[in-house]
This record gives C-alpha cells, sequence and structure tokens, in this order.
C-alpha cells in the first residue's frame, strides 16, 4: 500500500474486537491482527456500537501514529549527510584522510571536537599498531582539526613534528602542512615566521613567489597591500573565471573600506555583485552545489561589506537593508558555525540600530549567542554595548563597558603596536631580501638568455658561414648586432623595474625610522609630562637626564631617515643637531660657551652612532651642568672625532673647572660614568680620562 494510504480495505464482513488485540505498525503501510469473533450476523445485519466506538478508536490511533512516522521520515530525509559517519565507515587511513580534505561542510552536523575524538582512537589504534605512514595521515588532520578549534599553538607543535620529518612525506602532504603552518602563523600574528614558511614553500617549487599582501593589510598597510594583490593576483585571472573576478573585485573593496574610502568601496563591491549573478545566471556550464552556494555565500559577504561601508558613511538607513540581506545570506550558507563575516555584519547592523534610536532592535543583535573570539569583535561589542546604555540613560552600565575597552586596551595596545612595528621592520626586510632575490634570479635568467642566443647565433653563424661564407657571414654578425640590442633593451628594462622596487622599500625603512624618531620623541614628551608632576628634585633631574638620552636615540633615526644613505650617518651634522638639543635645555650659560666640533667627513653605522650618541650626550650635559658653575665667558668645548680606515679616535675637552678629587671613587656610583663605560665597551674600546690639564679630557680609539 502506498504512504499516501492510511486504511486499509476493510473486509465485506461485520467486526468484533475482543479486549488486548494487538495492533502492528510499520513504515508505509498498517497491518492489521484480526481475531475471530465469538459472535457475528450475516451481512446486512447492524454492528453492536461498542464495536464501532472500539474499531473508530482504533483507526484514529493508526492516523495518528502513521501521520508522526510520516513526519519523522521526512524530517530524517532532510538532515545533512552525516560525512563523521561515512568517515568511520571508510577502511583504510589514506581513504579517511581523503574522505576529510575534500568535505567542505565536515562540520555541519558534527563538531571539529566530535571528528577530533574518532580521530584521536584511529591515531593511537595506529601508534598501537606501529602503523608510521597511518599515524602521519592522522597527526596531519590532528594538526588541521586544533587549528580549526583556535588552539593554534597545539596545531603547530603537531605540524613542526611531521615537518622536521618530512624525508617520509611526499610533497603533496607536505605542502598541506606548511599550509597549515602558514595560517596558524597568521591567526597568532608571527608574520616573521609565516614568511620563512612562504619562503620554503617558494624553495620546494609549491609557489612560484613570496606573497606580502596579506601581511602587509594584517600589519594596518591596507593601501600597500592592495598594491601588491593587483600586482600579483590579477594576471592569474581567467577572462572568462566570474567567481574569481568576483573574489578578486571584493578583496580590492575589503583593502578600500578597511582604508576608510567607503565611497570607491562601494562601486567596488557593485562590480564583485555583477561578477557573482553573471556566474549563477551562466547557463553554459554546470555548476555542483558546492559551488552554487560558495557564489550565494560571496554575495552575501558583498552584501555586509556595502552595509559596513555606509555604516561608516553614517547612512544608518541604507546600511540596515544591506547588513540584514547580507546577514541572512551568510547564516543560510556559511560552511561552519563561526563566521567573522556573521559576527562582523551583526555588529554593524546592532550599530545602525542605535544611531536610529532602534534600540530593543540593538540590544537583541548584541545578545546574539554568537562566538566573539577575535579580540577586535569583542572590543566593538563593549563599545556598542557603551553607546546602547548611554542612549538609554544606564550610564552606569555605559560605565562598566568602557572600563572594559579601557582595560582591553591598557594591556594590549601599547605592548602590540610596538610588536606590530617590530613585526614591519622584519617584514619589510623579508620583502627586500625577497625583491633582491628576485633581481638575481633575474640576472640568472638573463645570463641564461644571452648563453642561449649565443649559442644559437653560433649555429646561425656557422650555417650562413658553410653556404655563403662572405654574405651570410655578414648577415650573421648583423643580426647578431640587433639581437643585443633588444637583449641590453630587455636587461635595461628589467632592472629599471626592480631598482624603482628597491627604492620603495627604502622607502618603506625610511617611513619606519620616521615612526621610531616620532614614537622616541613620544616617550620623551611623556618623561616631560612626569617631571611636571613629580616634587622631587632627584627624581626630575633623573627624568631629564633619561629625556635627553631618548632624544639623541630619536635624532639617530632622525638623521637615518633624511639621509640618501640609509647605513650610515654623517656625524658633523649629527654633533651639531645632538648639541644644540642639550644646549636647549640648559639654557643658563649654555650661550656662552664657545664649541668647537671637528668631525667633517666622518660616517658611523647605526651600532656605533647609537653608542656614541650617547656618550656624547653625557659629555656636554656633564660639561653644562658643572663644568662652568660661575657662567664665564670664555668657556670652551671641543669635540674631535676622526676615522682612518678600520681606526677611528675620539677626543672631547672643556676647561671647565675640572673633576673632582675623589673622581675615581665617584665613578662607581655615578650614573653618567658607568654608562658610558658601558657604552665605550660596545665600542670595543676604553673610556681615558686626563684631569692633569685645564679642565677635563675625555678620548679613547675605536674600530
Amino acid at each position: 500500500m502506498s504512504r499516501g494510504n492510511f486504511l486499509p480495505a476493510l473486509p465485506n464482513m461485520q467486526l468484533a474486537t475482543t479486549k488486548g488485540c494487538p495492533i502492528r505498525l510499520t513504515k508505509g503501510r498498517i497491518p492489521f491482527d484480526y481475531v475471530k469473533p465469538t459472535n457475528y450476523v450475516n451481512s446486512g445485519g447492524a454492528i453492536p456500537i461498542s464495536v464501532m466506538a472500539r474499531l473508530h478508536g482504533i483507526l484514529v490511533l493508526l492516523i495518528c501514529f502513521l501521520t508522526a512516522g510520516i513526519a519523522a521520515s521526512q524530517e530524517v530525509e532532510q538532515l545533512p549527510e552525516n560525512k563523521l559517519q561515512e568517515f568511520r565507515d571508510t577502511p583504510g587511513s589514506k581513504a579517511r584522510f581523503d574522505l576529510f580534505f575534500n568535505t567542505a561542510n565536515r562540520y555541519e552536523v558534527n563538531s571539529a571536537y566530535d571528528w577530533l575524538d574518532a580521530v584521536n582512537i584511529y591515531a593511537n589504534n595506529a601508534d598501537s599498531n606501529q602503523d608510521s605512514l597511518g599515524m602521519r595521515y592522522y597527526k596531519i588532520l590532528q594538526a588541521q582539526l586544533y587549528f580549526d578549534l583556535g588552539d593554534y599553538e597545539k596545531s603547530v607543535a603537531y605540524s613542526k613534528e611531521l615537518i622536521n620529518d618530512k624525508e617520509k612525506l611526499d610533497l603533496e602532504y607536505t605542502a598541506i602542512l606548511l599550509n597549515i603552518l602558514d595560517a596558524n602563523y597568521q591567526s597568532l600574528e608571527f608574520y616573521d615566521e609565516q614568511v620563512k614558511i612562504r619562503q620554503q614553500k617558494r624553495d620546494l617549487g609549491l609557489t612560484e613567489d613570496i606573497t606580502f599582501y596579506d601581511i602587509y593589510s594584517s600589519l594596518g598597510l591596507h593601501r600597500k597591500a592592495m598594491e601588491y594583490y593587483v600586482q600579483e593576483e590579477k594576471k592569474k585571472i581567467a577572462e572568462d573565471d566570474y567567481f574569481g573576478k568576483a573574489q578578486y573585485n571584493n578583496n580590492i573593496g575589503n583593502y578600500l573600506r578597511l582604508d576608510r574610502s567607503s565611497s570607491t568601496a562601494i562601486s567596488i563591491y557593485n562590480k564583485a555583485k555583477g561578477f557573482v549573478n553573471v556566474f549563477l545566471n551562466d547557463q553554459s556550464r554546470t555548476k555542483n552545489e558546492d559551488q552554487i552556494s560558495n557564489a550565494n555565500l560571496l554575495l552575501g559577504i558583498i552584501e555586509g561589506n556595502v552595509g559596513k561601508c555606509y555604516v561608516q558613511l553614517n547612512q544608518y538607513e541604507e546600511a540596515i537593508s544591506y547588513l540584514e540581506e547580507g546577514l541572512g545570506t551568510i547564516k543560510e550558507y556559511k560552511r561552519s558555525k563561526y563566521s567573522p563575516d556573521e559576527v562582523e555584519c551583526t555588529l554593524a547592523l546592532a550599530e545602525s540600530h542605535i544611531q536610529l534610536g532602534n534600540y530593543e532592535l540593538a540590544e537583541e543583535l548584541l545578545e546574539s549567542p554568537l562566538e566573539f573570539s577575535d579580540i577586535s569583535h569583542r572590543r566593538k561589542r563593549y563599545r556598542l554595548y557603551a553607546l546602547y546604555y548611554d542612549r538609554i540613560g544606564d550610564y552606569e552600565n555605559a560605565t562598566l563597558y568602557l572600563k572594559r575597552i579601557t582595560s582591553i586596551s591598557d594591556s594590549l595596545d601599547l605592548a602590540y603596536d610596538s610588536l606590530k612595528k617590530q613585526q614591519l621592520a622584519v617584514v619589510a626586510g623579508y620583502d627586500i631580501a625577497n625583491e633582491r632575490w628576485k633581481l638575481d634570479q633575474q640576472k640568472i635568467i638573463n645570463e641564461q638568455m644571452e648563453r642561449n642566443i649565443e649559442a644559437q647565433d653560433e649555429k646561425i653563424n656557422l650555417v650562413f658561414i658553410s653556404l655563403v661564407f662572405t654574405l651570410l657571414g655578414f648577415a650573421g654578425l648583423v643580426y647578431a648586432y640587433l639581437k643585443s640590442i633588444k637583449n641590453q633593451r630587455l636587461i635595461a628594462e628589467q632592472n629599471h623595474i626592480i631598482e624603482a622596487s628597491l627604492v620603495e622599500k627604502d622607502s618603506l625603512l625610511k617611513e619606519i625610522h620616521h615612526r621610531v624618531k616620532n614614537n622616541l620623541q613620544m616617550v620623551s614628551s611623556l618623561l616631560s609630562l612626569q617631571t611636571k608632576n613629580t616634587r622631587s628634585k632627584a627624581a626630575i633631574e633623573a627624568l631629564e637626564e633619561g629625556k635627553s638620552r631618548v632624544k639623541a636615540m630619536a635624532l639617530i633615526h632622525q638623521k637615518l631617515y633624511q639621509n640618501d644613505d640609509l647605513s650610515v650617518i654623517e656625524m658633523q651634522g649629527y654633533i651639531e643637531s645632538l648639541v644644540n638639543s642639550v644646549q636647549s635645555v640648559f639654557k643658563k650659560g649654555g650661550h656662552n660657551i664657545n664649541i668647537t666640533i671637528d668631525a667633517e667627513g666622518v660616517e658611523l653605522d647605526i651600532d656605533r652612532a647609537i653608542p656614541f650618541g650617547l656618550i656624547l650626550n653625557e659629555l656636554v650635559s656633564n660639561s653644562f651642568k658643572y663644568a662652568f658653575p660661575d657662567d664665564k665667558e670664555d668657556g670652551k668645548i671641543y669635540i674631535h672625532l676622526r676615522k682612518t680606515g678600520d681606526q677611528g679616535f675620539f677626543e672631547y675637552m672643556d676647561n671647565g673647572v675640572g673633576l673632582p678629587e675623589d673622581t675615581d671613587e665617584r665613578a662607581n656610583a655615578s650614573m653618567g660614568i658607568r654608562l658610558m663605560n658601558r657604552l665605550v665597551n660596545q665600542l670595543q674600546s676604553t673610556l681615558n680620562i686626563d684631569k692633569t690639564t685645564e679642565g677635563v679630557r675625555f678620548w679613547f680609539n675605536f674600530k
């Protein structure tokens, strides 16, 4: 009987039931067990009311049970496919490995924790059975699962263990492990380690070059990242790859949005939406369910990104429609429970409703059961809670969330900014090294081209000489000359491109030195503020000395980014600037001192210039403070610096009151003397002090 038929045909007789008559239910059909009645009447007689009532009740129960069974079976049929059970039923570690990585929506039914439990069991069995190959497969799966769970350090540990044993791994699995390490270091913000992994992939031939654009974007240089992204990725997209073009334009829009160029980003996002729609409506190509799902998910992400742009432009009513549409699409097609795009759209939608006064809707969005694992998402959520409570007049809760934001910022921002600058400097260094590597590779290619051309020319010349010695020999020379000119032009063009790239990297290093100088000036300003809030004279003097030393180091970085050559500093100008800086601090009597600087033509690298600048800062400050207590007008300071080959000589003299008799005893207690001795030691020399002449004389040799 079909599923649509709820009742069987009744026999053409009158039935009587007995108490306890069994009823069997099966999916799709309803068989009856009839008990032969003890009394019945012939056909045409009336059935007793009690029998009819019981039969009616049985039929009603059967209909209810059958309806529930059909509904349950339909629900079961609508459940997503259980890939974890298929993983368990698949025999062999290699087959399970392939199934795992070929399943895009593996966490739709079972969480990553469920997968990890299953993989751990198989890994333990492989270890017990000494199945080394299977053990390697399961360790790769464990590394991927720990990454998906956000335990990046453990994922790195598993990956490194296998990478160090890479002689036993095929190149295919080495590539998977390197990709896992790349993603882990991106999440941990260890960009220097990430670049090293990409160098390995390039050296193994897995990639043609090292990409830097995603790293620069993570470090906040979104425009720079966009330029690199366009340069490296645009050429890789086929003309008819509409989905690839959509992803490309969405990424360009993201860089512009992060750079606060919202209006331009909206036009790029609309272009990306057009490519997605062309891809979905293209009937000439067969698309599977995953491709269609990915396209719809990308469409939702783009809609959400447009909404975020309108939020940046404070056009909240326009933003809401895009954010709601994008959020709904992302929820429908997302691949895992956690989606950063869903979190960002939810927060942007909450902000729009707060700005428009829709406080109940905003509160519901802020209380959404989402995973705010990213610290930037948590901070934005706290900021929106503070704004929400401020708008509704609950200032106590608003203050509470502001304190949470301040707590996170105070504990992380300063250290993060410092680490970010260090990472930027390291990555820029790797970038420059990569450009030089490409230059070397290009030179090798050019040399090989020249050798090939020369070999080809020789063959041509031999052929021509064998036919017509004089005429074809002349033609060969002409051909070789034209080829040489063409190759020289090609080499010149390549060198021009590479030299322009090196100039760009030098500009980036200058910008880094500029920012370091600005940060040191900020430290100096903070010390000045601390001086104003300090009553202790000793503390004030110590802070002033510290500020003077910070200024001396900042001046080094200022001279570096102002100099054409980033490797050395011209010392005559640096000493003059340093003396002027110290002299401006000690205005009393400072202008009556005649200062002579003899360092013309001397250049030092940064490793020698910084300790030298700190030594000179201590000496000049000491002269201004102590050498001329009577403010006499014939005060003189002489600074002499010479460097010949690998040998250098420094001399400092003043005609002040000289050093006290107990100088040697004070040296152990004097911060300035101890600092100068250590700095001179860094220069691999010894500080000499001459007290026999008028005033004092300091000098030392250095390499």
